[in-house]
């Protein structure tokens, strides 16, 4: 785990400027989350929007919705590809985002052009050197 002042930064993970994390799994699907910068400037999560499963979305678009006690946020699709499945314990518990963001994913998506949409994204090092500069 990398430190930036307050945040973590999880090492292994790919990471997009809007502050989603991107984890790839054996089985070549991806688990899509929102980073520990992201779940602390937006403050206390009440409610999730989780995207529908066998939602297709390219990569920028916007994959779903979080709510929290200061705003509603988007969550936008750091690769491209197809929701296989949502993480539905934020259903009825969004605070897990809160308590920890690496661990509890949004989606799981089936990439289409994984390998190429990779090299858009940051690993850990390149994140948390852009978190610098915030």
């Amino acid at each position: 785990m990398i430190e930036v002042g307050e945040y973590k930064v999880k090492e292994g993970l790919y990471y997009t400027k809007d502050h989603e994390w991107v984890q790839v799994l054996d089985d070549g699907n991806v688990l899509v989350g929102i980073t520990d910068y992201a779940q602390k400037e937006l403050g206390d999560l009440a409610y999730v929007e989780l995207p529908e499963v066998g939602k297709e979305v390219s990569r920028g678009d916007v994959l779903c919705e979080v709510e929290s006690v200061k705003a509603v946020s988007e969550v936008y699709a750091p690769v491209s590809g197809k929701v296989v499945e949502v993480n539905e314990e934020l259903e009825d518990s969004p605070e897990l985002l809160n308590e920890d963001p690496y661990e509890n994913w949004i989606a799981k998506i089936e990439p289409y052009n994984l390998k190429e949409e990779l090299k858009e994204l940051m690993d850990a090092e390149s994140y948390a050197k852009y978190l610098e500069s915030l």
